[in-house]
């Protein structure tokens, strides 16, 4: 997987030994044909977007092709009663299972499902994963929030905890982008409805800033003070969507969480000031949001976060063998892991912050949740 992750990274970077070496090694090694279980979503976000953006900026048919037969092989999780995909599948049988589920992993498909549809011209995939987004949407509360997970055979929601970070967070992310992405005005409406439920119930301004909690989706009345790394992408989406202004003071946020020891804890309390969760998963969306904004206002002040992002990275977790995620922020103590999508996001954000004008032109791309780019030319 993560060649293909880190395709695109080298390719925008102009390192064209090391990605034609990464080319020649996803056409001679990779294969689908696997009798194992999947997570779909990752698959999706890693794999069948990471070949749909190295065929638009490399134009190798090959890699095309390897994105169809995956996407194929991936269809079967959406033969759920609802319409909203299971969370496993066998490459092979095409056997699912998973049945409750998350707004992220149902809702986080569309930008690649919807790609290999206009590439092929086959509509099966775009058709299937933007009737899980509807089906989803739907069942939204009465004030608008959706829940943690969802029985995906039923309907029937199992954890009603409503929050913009993991198994939530890129559900919103897609809305917004499905309608920059395809043009497709029904998820520009399912975005600002979602978007206004999520700012009224679960934004909170305390002394230290703009924060996300967590609030039952059925009632809006707050459960949690928790705010983490993942729900830091939330000031980038905030951008697109044309609130700047929320967007600046709630990346004001997540920069004094990075701060309080140098990198971001995976989750911190703000009304209590306390780390909850005290890992650090080389995770990029903070990087990412610090990138849009400056992108945005073309304030000086990002590029000087961005690259205090960038040191803090180098200084605390980079090793002989690559880098390496934390397991405590405050000890600084590294783990053996290194996830592809530190390659694929992570040090993307970094560099585009840096980069030539004209590497990327968001007025032409959207990335995806994994930082894939991927281009309207249909």
């Amino acid at each position: 997987m993560t060649p293909v992750d880190a395709f695109d990274t080298m390719v925008l970077m102009g390192l064209k030994k090391e990605s034609e070496e990464a080319k020649q090694l996803i056409f001679e090694k990779l294969s689908f044909d696997k009798n194992l279980f999947v997570q779909n979503f990752e698959v999706t976000i890693r794999l069948l977007g990471g070949l749909l953006s190295a065929y638009q900026l490399d134009g190798d048919k090959r890699f095309l092709d390897l994105a169809e037969d995956l996407g194929r092989r991936l269809l079967p999780v959406f033969n759920s009663t609802t319409g909203m995909p299971y969370i496993y599948v066998n490459l092979k049988t095409g056997e699912t299972k998973g049945k409750v589920n998350n707004p992220a992993e149902i809702g986080t498909l569309m930008l690649e499902f919807g790609t290999l549809s206009k590439l092929t011209g086959n509509p099966v995939y775009f058709e299937k994963s933007k009737k899980a987004v509807v089906e989803l949407f739907r069942r939204r509360s009465e004030i608008g929030l959706v829940g943690t997970t969802i029985d995906v055979e039923t309907g029937e929601w199992k954890n009603t905890a409503s929050h913009i970070s993991g198994m939530i967070d890129s559900y919103y992310e897609y809305l917004l982008k499905a309608w920059k992405l395809f043009g497709d005005e029904e998820f520009k409406t399912m975005y600002y409805q979602s978007i206004a439920a999520v700012n009224k119930y679960l934004a909170e301004k305390t002394e230290t800033g703009l924060w996300y909690g967590q609030a039952d989706m059925l009632t809006g009345k707050q459960i949690s003070s928790s705010f983490g790394a993942l729900d830091a992408f939330l000031p980038a989406v905030l951008a697109l969507g044309g609130d700047l202004e929320r967007a600046v003071e709630l990346q004001e946020s997540v920069y004094k969480m990075w701060m309080i020891h140098g990198i971001e804890p995976e989750e911190f309390d703000y009304k209590t000031n306390q780390v909850k969760y005290p890992g650090y998963v080389l995770r990029p969306e903070a990087i990412e949001s610090a990138y849009y904004l400056y992108i945005f206002t073309k304030n000086e002040k990002y590029l000087g976060m961005g690259r205090e992002f960038f040191d803090s990275l180098v200084k605390y977790c980079r090793i002989e063998e690559g880098y390496a995620a934390l397991k405590n922020v405050a000890t600084k103590e590294t783990s053996d892991q290194m996830e592809s999508f530190f390659l694929a996001e992570t040090l993307k954000y970094c560099y585009l912050f840096f980069a030539p004008d004209g590497v990327i032109d968001l007025d032409k791309i959207v990335f995806n949740t994994e930082a894939h780019p991927l281009k309207k030319t249909w």
